[in-house]
């Protein structure tokens, strides 16, 4: 007859079989837990205690806009967290959202010492900043975090997220990798690392940490479905993948020099797969392609469908718009597509950007950020590139525009041709959701 054991006493062997267990496992190596054999507990620190000293808090300060304002004096608006990457120069990445508008900024280690740092550069397309400590005539003697490549990443892998959230001390969460090559959250490049440790406000811009303390990304959004924007286990990171080519870019130059290639990409969904009569719903769609382009160049057409490029699967548009994100003008990217149920082979060149804010394709138009197909009664905005003038005239997707400057537009060609011949700023009218608005873009 079998023992049955209550609830506690089935917990009170378990816990016992494990305590006997556990120096075995140690000893053994093979299930690779970590284990403090002279406290007896498993433990992470031995991998983590080395790096928590390059997580710092970042202080923006701008010029307060109260009635006793002092234009000499700013004060603190926004806190966030951040990570020394070279402890010799004293560089520190950070998201952009944290340090965006600021006149001045601080850096708070985790030994007390408090810095200011200048601002070396940051890139809104992928949320990323650099600072620079300034030593002030005091020796820096920091420490700095070790490297490692995101692309060696595994959903499942373990995940520590440090940083200094919701007003507290340096603070430090575990999770694991849940899901890769997360992209559609609004910036123009994404390839995020999606993951369950406990992120909130005050850990943007801090690290990503696998279990042996090394840097994999920076924490920089979250999913929230409550009200108040808490941590709901869906917190987004920028892979090292991206964060360095960013870091380097705005270390030598300021700001991220981009190529273009002249396409433009959508992603793949059940409903698009189904009109192309594909059996796939990962990859993504060419939107439309530039007259003159390197995409036309390399034989891209409308509704080729990018599966691979330099060799990684493509999950959406995001995954290839990262990989362009971080290639220099003047690269070549290997590309592999699905064309009418064939695979075929391109290479796709990165060239500098001409300066033509207004390009008409085949299909569509780009103008000033905006991605503008023909619709009934004017030009329907299918998407809006971040941080260019049509995002910040608030142009939103499903937008359509009826006017330019009061003159109607028939369709999205009528409106490359308005926007073309206008200077300055233009009174855009658009019809959204039955309503009309007159928004205005900066030119």
């Amino acid at each position: 007859m079998p023992i049955r054991l209550s609830p506690a006493s089935s917990m009170a062997v378990a816990l016992a079989l494990l305590a006997a267990a556990t120096p075995v496992l140690a000893q053994s190596g093979a299930a690779g837990l970590p284990y403090d054999a002279r406290r007896g507990v498993f433990s992470f620190s031995s991998g983590l205690e080395g790096s928590l000293p390059a997580v710092v808090q970042v202080t923006t300060l701008g010029q307060s806009r109260g009635p006793s304002s002092d234009a000499a004096d700013p004060k603190p608006y926004a806190s966030g967290s951040g990570v020394i990457v070279d402890a010799a120069e004293g560089l520190v990445i950070t998201n952009n959202h944290v340090v965006e508008g600021g006149r001045k900024f601080t850096v708070d280690l985790t030994d007390g010492r408090l810095f200011d740092a200048v601002l070396v550069g940051a890139d809104k397309a992928t949320d990323i900043a650099v600072l620079r400590i300034t030593p002030d005539g005091r020796p820096l003697n920091l420490k700095q975090v070790q490297t490692v490549d995101s692309d060696t990443l595994r959903t499942g892998d373990l995940a520590f997220a440090v940083g200094y959230p919701l007003g507290l001390d340096q603070t430090l969460t575990m999770g694991v990798i849940s899901g890769l090559n997360r992209s559609g959250l609004g910036d123009a490049v994404e390839d995020y690392i999606q993951t369950d440790a406990a992120v909130n406000s005050g850990n943007s811009g801090g690290p990503l940490l696998d279990s042996r303390g090394r840097l994999i990304g920076i924490n920089t959004s979250i999913l929230s479905g409550g009200l108040g924007g808490g941590n709901d286990g869906i917190a987004f990171a920028v892979p090292t993948r991206i964060m360095l080519y960013v870091a380097d870019q705005l270390k030598k130059n300021g700001e991220v020099k981009r190529g273009a290639t002249g396409a433009i990409f959508g992603s793949l969904n059940a409903e698009r797969a189904r009109e192309l009569h594909l059996g796939i719903v990962r990859g993504a769609v060419v939107a439309d392609v530039a007259p003159g382009s390197p995409a036309e160049r390399a034989g891209l057409r409308h509704n080729d469908v990018i599966t691979r490029i330099q060799g990684r699967p493509v999950a959406n548009a995001g995954s290839v718009n990262a990989t362009i994100g971080i290639a220099a003008p003047g690269s070549d990217l290997s590309v592999s597509y699905l064309r009418g149920g064939r695979e075929a082979t391109t290479s796709l060149a990165v060239e500098t950007p001409a300066d033509q804010p207004v390009v008409v394709g085949a299909q569509s138009v780009l103008a000033y950020g905006a991605t503008l197909r023909d619709q009934d009664g004017g030009a329907q905005v299918t998407a809006v590139a971040a941080g260019s003038p049509a995002a910040q005239a608030e142009l939103t997707a499903g937008d359509v525009i009826t006017a330019i400057a009061g003159v109607p537009v028939a369709d999205a060609r009528a409106a490359a041709t308005a926007l073309q011949g206008a200077s300055g700023s233009v009174e855009a009218t658009v019809l959204r959701n039955g309503e009309t608005l007159n928004l205005t873009l900066s030119l």
